[in-house]
């Protein structure tokens, strides 16, 4: 279904990162609520066997971010502008090429956006991983900042592509509401870390997975990297808030976590704070699946 968006007038701008590593605390352990604690895995560097398609629950980790992820450490005026604009701008489905190094030349892309360490997270094949080395640059073609539809005021997008929209399947209902495959439905209530952000342009929030008996009745235990997932009773059209009859459309950017109110990632993509997005669901509502249109 073809739609009347605003594409034409969108602004295509480069912003650039370069590999972070990964970080250690002095003190190196996580407690969960149960009060167990132990050293994992968590964000930065490259992760060779962890990417979009695979699962975010279950691994030994706390909030491990897929494939590459990268930062811009460039202060301006002591301040962090450019990262600031690195994750502002940059739109999950975006080209992203490396710039510096043995793997120079080679195309990825955008695949999220993780809130708190400020991180623009990249999806490449295995070959260009193992090329790839902490420091190395990559630039982004920025380009969906205000991607609007002009027939359907009451429902923003955010953080995509254009292309990446068009990929999705997206159908216009009868009544004016969008049907939107996902490949899970889920309460707000259940929503943590991140939560209350004045606005959805960059960063994520958490869905907290401690309640089993919750998680048993959404089957939230397969969630995966990449996936497409509606929030119910939830809007984040100017900030991420709970709102009855309203559904946000998120993108699972990290894994699984074992800190009090923490949980896989859902970056905003669509909001509708009156409820004009129907979730369908469908299994293949992955980036994995979209990015093969692009």
């Amino acid at each position: 279904m073809k739609f009347k968006t605003n594409e034409d007038k969108l602004v295509c701008q480069s912003v650039i990162g370069e590999i972070t590593s990964p970080l250690g605390g002095i003190n190196p352990y996580r407690i969960n609520p149960d009060g167990h604690s132990d050293i994992y895995p968590g964000v930065g560097g490259i992760t060779y066997n962890v990417r979009i398609g695979d699962g975010a629950c279950g691994l030994f980790a706390d909030h491990v971010e897929p494939g590459v992820s990268i930062s811009n450490f460039t202060q301006v005026s002591g301040q962090a502008g450019p990262n600031r604009a690195l994750n502002l701008y940059a739109c999950v489905g975006n080209m992203a090429t490396v710039v510096s190094g043995e793997a120079k030349g080679a195309k990825g892309r955008v695949t999220g956006k993780h809130g708190g360490i400020d991180h623009v997270l990249l999806d490449f094949e295995p070959k260009v991983l193992e090329q790839l080395v902490i420091g190395d640059k990559i630039q982004i073609k920025a380009f969906g900042t205000g991607l609007g539809l002009a027939e359907h005021p009451g429902i923003k997008l955010l953080n995509m592509d254009p292309a990446l929209f068009k990929a999705m399947g997206v159908k216009p209902l009868k009544d004016g509401r969008l049907e939107v495959p996902v490949t899970h439905t889920l309460p707000a209530k259940i929503m943590g870390s991140g939560i209350g952000h004045s606005h959805s342009n960059s960063g994520d929030y958490d869905i907290q997975l401690f309640d089993k008996p919750t998680v048993a009745e959404y089957g939230l235990d397969d969630l995966r990297l990449g996936d497409f997932v509606a929030i119910m009773d939830a809007d984040a059209t100017y900030g991420r808030i709970y709102k009855t009859g309203g559904v946000v459309i998120g993108i699972i950017v990290h894994s699984d976590c074992v800190l009090a109110g923490h949980g896989p990632g859902a970056m905003v993509a669509m909001a509708s704070k009156d409820g004009l997005i129907v979730p369908k669901i469908d299994t293949k509502a992955n980036l994995t699946t979209y990015f093969k249109k692009l």
